[in-house]
Parts: C-alpha cells; structure tokens; sequence
C-alpha cells in the first residue's frame, strides 16, 4: 500500500524532512537566511490558511495555548486543540478521532500508537519534562519531605487516575518513595486528568494534591513543593504526528515550531524542561 511504503521511506528522518517530503514546493514560503523562525519554511501563504487539530494532556493545556498564539501570529495557521488525560486522549485517537498530532504526557502513549499504525514513528521527539509538586494552597506552609502528607488534619490528598494520568503515576511512585505506602480510600481524591486534580485542590476538595509544576507558577512559593525528581520517574512528555495529519501542511509546520527557540522559551517559562530536537530525555 502507498501508505505504508511512505512510512518506510521515512523513518530515521526528522520533521523537516517529512515536511519536504509532504508539502509540495510551491506552497512553502521562502525564508531569508538567518532568520530564527523555522516554521515559516513550511508556513503557507494567507490564500492558504490552514488548521491543525492537537490533542493535548491536560497538564500542558496552558502552555499550549501560549504556543498556539505564537504559531498563529507567525503563520497564519490555526490551532484547534482538544484537552484530556494521556490515555483518555489515546483511547479517543485509537477509535479514530480525527487529530493530527498527539502531545502526551509520557512516552509510552505515542509509542503505542506508532506501533498500532497510528502514528508516524519518524516524527515523534520530546517536547517537554514536566516537574511534579505537592500542592496545599489551605495550608500555612507546605512543608519539605511531604511531612504534611503524614498530618493527619489533611485528611484527603489528590492525585490524578495513575491508569490515565502519568502526573498520577508520578504521584503513586512519590508517595511510596516517601514512605506512604497505602492510602486509604477514604483519604484519595482522584481526578481524571491533573487538571481535575488541580481544581480539587483549589477548590478545597482536598487539602493537598500532586499537581504539575507549571500549574502552580503564579503561586506563592508556600503553597507547593517541588518533589524531588529522584522521586519519580521523569515526565517525558513526547509529540507525534498522527496518520490523520500526515497530509495536513499546518500539522507538520507545527511540529517543526514545537522543535524550535520560540517553543523552547515558552516551554521552559512553564516549568517544564525542554526535550531536545533529537527526541531524547535531557
């Protein structure tokens, strides 16, 4: 078949090779030397505005938002974004929701899907680490070590789905590192995303929670703490182009943005580490 021929001749390429390879000549911009915008080389002219549909984890929502407006501003193209836990949006991509790129919570997700077919393996790199925090805006103070996990005024804690959530997974693999190996029922607040998870907490549904560390920047320091990272493994967070954007010019300008200094800064204002170009964790 024609598809799977393409996705043989690609693999071992990166972004700027599948976008040579998808968007024909004449709808690509010419960019001067040396200017520092490497998504306009796929950008198309404004009789050509085009959207890209992004499913994206739930941690990452505002982020996005940020980059989409950049894109937008450099492009013309729009940005249409979808916003879910990572297995909740995998599940919804498997049964053939019409995204064009994935931008998970982990790595595990896009692999599946690149092994399902799904998924464009040549395309996939990380674009961010995510930090895991214990956040208690009710509390005088959070305290260092999770001491206030222990307290038993605190008496409900949340945390994201850990089958869904790899925040949540993070938190499970936190809490037994601090010594809280069961927690009881009664004391477990779980949402479906750690945007949810957020909300709970905020909302005094909880006391603490396991949150993303790019959702409490604008906190007082008090509130959180930063969970030490060798209390988890790493959030590797990892985008891939999906089948149904692999035709899609907007899709593939995007995901060369996302690879790009622009992104890189907007990322790193977030919280989270950037993930370098060639895909590994830094």
């Amino acid at each position: 078949m024609a598809r799977g021929r393409r996705s043989v001749l690609l693999v071992g390429v990166g972004v700027s090779a599948l976008v040579a390879a998808t968007v024909p000549s004449s709808e690509r911009i010419a960019t001067p030397a040396g200017t520092a915008q490497p998504w306009f080389v796929a950008g198309m002219s404004p009789a050509r505005v085009r959207s890209v549909h992004v499913a994206v984890a739930a941690n990452f929502v505002e982020a996005e938002k940020q980059l989409a407006g950049a894109f937008r501003a450099g492009t013309g193209h729009e940005v249409i974004t979808s916003v879910g836990s990572t297995g909740q949006l995998y599940a919804q991509i498997s049964n053939g929701a019409p995204f064009d790129i994935f931008l998970a919570a982990d790595r595990e997700r896009p692999g599946r899907l690149i092994d399902e077919g799904e998924a464009l393996a040549a395309s996939r790199f990380t674009y961010a680490v995510g930090r895991l925090v214990l956040y208690g805006p009710s509390l005088d103070s959070v305290r260092a070590g999770g001491i206030d996990l222990m307290d038993p005024r605190n008496r409900r804690i949340a945390i994201a789905n850990p089958d869904l959530a790899p925040y949540g997974r993070a938190a499970m693999q936190a809490l037994r590192h601090l010594g809280v190996h069961v927690v009881p029922a009664s004391r477990l607040v779980q949402g479906e995303n750690v945007a949810q998870t957020f909300q709970f907490v905020r909302t005094g549904a909880a006391e603490l929670g396991f949150v993303a560390l790019s959702q409490v920047r604008d906190e007082p320091p008090h509130t959180y703490w930063r969970v030490p990272i060798e209390d988890y493994e790493p959030i590797a967070q990892d985008a891939v182009l999906l089948r149904h954007g692999e035709a899609n010019p907007a899709a593939l300008a995007y995901l060369e943005f996302l690879r790009g200094e622009t992104a890189r800064r907007i990322i790193e204002a977030f919280g989270y580490s950037a993930g370098n170009r060639d895909g590994e964790v830094p």
